[in-house]
């Protein structure tokens, strides 16, 4: 590893917004470790940035299973010694349904991704954040305008993504002694396979189906850019980016 080389881990890195972060860090020149469930998707997207010839490691995660946790972080630190960046952006949904017809499994494996995934990385960045030298990191939570405001029939979604801004003011707060800054992006209709179907319309607040606007995911990608160029005595706390005409602000 060069002297100015840093390294980042990015989870769910095999597709949306994941790749596309994890793209425009290879670009920023990072060494970037690429984590998510397959493989497959990992090794596309590295070979996606080879041109950037940014060094990258491929680390097939689950995040909510603490041992896969543990290996992700191992071998980073294996490969490259040190941690500069973790980006917490692994995550899924539940079925659209009635809140009362969810069950048990569905919230669990939303809460074991969403939430509970984002804390075992968060402990584990700590660990070799605050032991290496120089010290110290950044972690980026992605947060979503689900913590902000809820869909119809998203309950379990939206409450792992409120908890997520509590994780993000804790571990902003518990990591001031170690040199580890955490903020959180709030991202709002970014076009990805998770936003597609908004183009044949989706559920409002009010009853109806309507078409939403989306934004290039892009748009994402340079906003995590941004908040991890900062140096490490300041931080983005929080960061909205959003379609400039969804339904968010006001009423709808």
């Amino acid at each position: 590893m060069t002297s100015s080389e840093k390294v980042a881990i990015v989870t769910g890195a095999g597709s949306g917004i994941g790749k596309a972060a994890a793209l425009a860090l290879m670009r920023e020149g990072y060494a970037v470790v690429l984590a998510g469930r397959r493989k497959d998707r990992l090794e596309a997207a590295a070979l996606e940035g080879k041109a950037s010839g940014a060094r990258t490691l491929i680390v097939p995660t689950d995040v909510g299973d603490p041992a896969s946790v543990k290996a992700l972080f191992a071998k980073t630190k294996a490969a490259f010694g040190r941690l500069d960046l973790l980006f917490n952006n692994a995550g899924m949904g539940a079925p659209p349904v009635p809140l009362e017809d969810l069950t048990y499994e569905q919230w669990k494996s939303v809460v074991d991704a969403n939430l509970t995934g984002a804390f075992l990385c968060t402990q584990e960045a700590f660990k070799l954040m605050k032991s290496q030298e120089p010290r110290g990191g950044r972690i980026i939570n992605n947060g979503s305008i689900s913590a902000h405001a809820p869909r119809p029939n998203s309950a379990p979604y939206t409450s792992t993504k409120h908890a997520m801004t509590g994780l993000t003011k804790s571990t902003s707060l518990d990591g001031r002694k170690y040199d580890i800054a955490c903020g959180q992006i709030d991202i709002g209709n970014a076009a990805t396979e998770m936003t597609a179907r908004m183009k044949a319309g989706v559920p409002q607040a009010h009853g109806a189906i309507a078409v939403e606007p989306t934004m290039d995911v892009e748009n994402v990608a340079r906003s995590v850019v941004l908040m991890a160029s900062l140096p490490l005595d300041a931080n983005v706390q929080f960061l909205t980016v959003m379609a400039t005409k969804m339904p968010f602000v006001g009423r709808g």
